[in-house]
């Protein structure tokens, strides 16, 4: 998926709240808009490279640009835009043919799920999840605390134990990362919830993806095929 063009390369300083981010182009100061409200501590660093998309002309923005990648270790390069995994499922969901009805942002009862989907005419309600935390190859889900995350899970799960089919899909925009674990150390109730879901039958997904500063693509699901044991991740570094 081409997801911008005319990209703007700068170098990250800091990032005063979750929604802007001070940077340098070509060694001028410039504030920007960031394309995720979530920690990214680990992405972004002083002196990280980051990429900035222009803004749309003639708009009503105080920013001219938006952060939406960064570089990590290895020139590994991570899209941290919080809109985009949708739309990669959105796109994978369409090409893979696997389902015959692909419905983005539905309402079952009260809440509403990323998609509603459809196999032979039976339900089947996903949720999607973008994994922007990666240490050491391994990527984890949340970097923050979710309430909305959690409560959705248990949905899924409640769904799942009156017969019908469930997903939680991870979307993993960072080059060579396969796999998410949960951050029990960030959110215990989010590991919880998805512990229980496993046993429960939700099916959880592993979306791989290519990564380029202009263009990100889905390249391989994994499926969790049993339960598995929830895994804590501690992080000495992040105490709030």
């Amino acid at each position: 998926m081409k997801i911008a063009s005319g990209l703007v390369s700068a170098e990250f300083v800091s990032r005063p709240n979750r929604f802007v981010a001070q940077v340098l182009i070509n060694s001028q100061p410039e504030t920007v808009h960031v394309k995720n409200t979530g920690r990214c501590r680990e992405i972004l660093q002083p002196g990280t490279r980051v990429w900035l998309e222009p803004a749309a002309a003639g708009g009503s923005r105080k920013t001219r640009y938006s952060l939406i990648a960064a570089e990590k270790p290895g020139r590994r390069v991570i899209n941290i835009d919080s809109s985009l995994p949708n739309r990669l499922m959105k796109d994978w969901l369409a090409a893979s043919g696997e389902f015959d009805v692909v419905k983005p942002e539905a309402m079952c009862g009260g809440s509403r799920f990323d998609f509603y989907l459809e196999k032979d005419g039976r339900p089947v309600w996903m949720e999607v999840k973008g994994c922007t935390l990666e240490v050491d190859g391994q990527g984890f889900f949340p970097d923050a605390p979710t309430i909305r995350g959690t409560r959705h899970v248990r949905e899924l799960t409640a769904l799942r134990r009156q017969g019908i089919r469930t997903i939680v899909a991870f979307v993993i925009p960072v080059n060579g990362v396969t796999h998410v674990l949960a951050n029990a150390d960030h959110d215990p109730a989010f590991a919880a919830s998805l512990q229980e879901a496993r046993e429960a039958g939700v099916e959880i997904w592993h979306m791989a993806c290519d990564v380029k500063p202009e263009e990100v693509s889905i390249i391989g699901r994994s499926v969790e095929q049993s339960p598995q044991a929830m895994v804590c991740r501690k992080d000495s570094q992040d105490t709030d």
